[in-house]
């Protein structure tokens, strides 16, 4: 088990981020995103008046960051959902408000590090990708099932991957010789399709279209579509919230939001701007921040990562 999948991204950031909202007694902060439990363990450390209340949609990652988080005793609420259900998760704790929110929206790395969960087109592996291995569709079916013209919908949109169409027309001709099951015939296959100069940017030919299927299994844009404005909805005043996204799709829905937030929704030309008018959230960095080349050179899985944070200044307009 390689020591790399245990260095959280941006860690040091975030806790400071989220700090003064956090260091109150009776604070509320939500992980929404558990994973091996890196994030939590620093929040419940650093802020020790904390309570902290975590989701995560993997059965595994719950069993494991159970096991790290059990020293803080009922100080940590683990819980077994997707983060878009957060505000059924807080209903059902009786939680009213929380002050804090983070997300860390890349893949677990113990998802990228277990060769049998098929997210790593490094190995050879069965083509799964589902973060809960217990419901939804597979990658496999995906490719074998979804009609050519979806195909390229998917890799184009979520994989932002120019080639789309030459790698799609390749995998509906392979899959009616034969289903595809294993992620190494999938990534010779894109190899095969590609033009020679597409093949010399951007790292292996195939993480585009890895990511493209990752979204779509998980339906990550959907349910981040929905997760981000609840969160907003259940931070205090004064609560704050940080995001981390890999890539520009996740990144873009969640500058939506915030902006939308830390906007004026006044009619233009009013000399006094009313209350119910007044912004919501301020933006607590100036754009994306990124990591530092430190970091990157000690955890490569650092280098797309982007932060934002907001902090809710105002209740919402009735």
């Amino acid at each position: 088990m390689s020591q790399s999948r245990h260095v959280p991204v941006m860690l040091q950031r975030c806790l400071d981020l989220l700090a003064p909202a956090l260091e109150r007694p009776g604070s509320v902060v939500v992980d929404c995103t558990l994973g091996l439990g890196g994030h939590s363990e620093a929040l419940l450390t650093r802020f020790p008046e904390a309570r902290l209340v975590a989701l995560d949609r993997d059965k595994e990652a719950l069993r494991l960051s159970g096991e790290r988080l059990a020293p803080f005793g009922d100080r940590a609420t683990l819980v077994h959902a997707v983060y878009d259900e957060l505000p059924a998760v807080l209903e059902r704790l009786g939680i009213a408000r929380v002050q804090g929110v983070l997300f860390d929206l890349g893949v677990s790395s113990m998802q990228l590090d277990e060769a049998d969960r098929g997210f790593a087109y490094a190995q050879d592996a069965p083509l799964d990708m589902r973060m809960d291995q217990t419901t939804g569709i597979s990658a496999a079916e995906v490719l074998n099932t979804y009609p050519a013209g979806d195909l390229v919908r998917v890799l184009f949109q979520y994989g932002e991957e120019k080639q789309a169409k030459r790698i799609v027309s390749a995998v509906v001709r392979e899959r009616e010789k034969e289903p595809f099951t294993n992620s190494a015939r999938l990534v010779e296959l894109i190899r095969d399709a590609l033009p020679q100069a597409a093949k010399r940017t951007g790292g292996n030919p195939a993480k585009r279209t890895f990511q493209a299927l990752r979204i779509e299994v998980n339906g990550e844009l959907a349910v981040l579509e929905r997760a981000i404005p609840a969160a907003v909805k259940a931070l205090a005043v004064g609560g704050r919230i940080a995001v981390l996204s890999y890539h520009s799709l996740e990144d873009r829905l969640v500058k939506q939001v915030f902006a939308a937030g830390a906007a004026t929704t006044a009619p233009p030309g009013l000399p006094v701007v009313p209350e119910q008018y007044q912004p919501r959230l301020k933006l607590l960095t100036r754009g994306a921040e990124l990591p530092t080349e430190e970091e990157v050179a000690e955890n490569r899985r650092a280098a797309p990562a982007r932060l934002r944070g907001v902090q809710r200044i105002r209740e919402e307009a009735e």
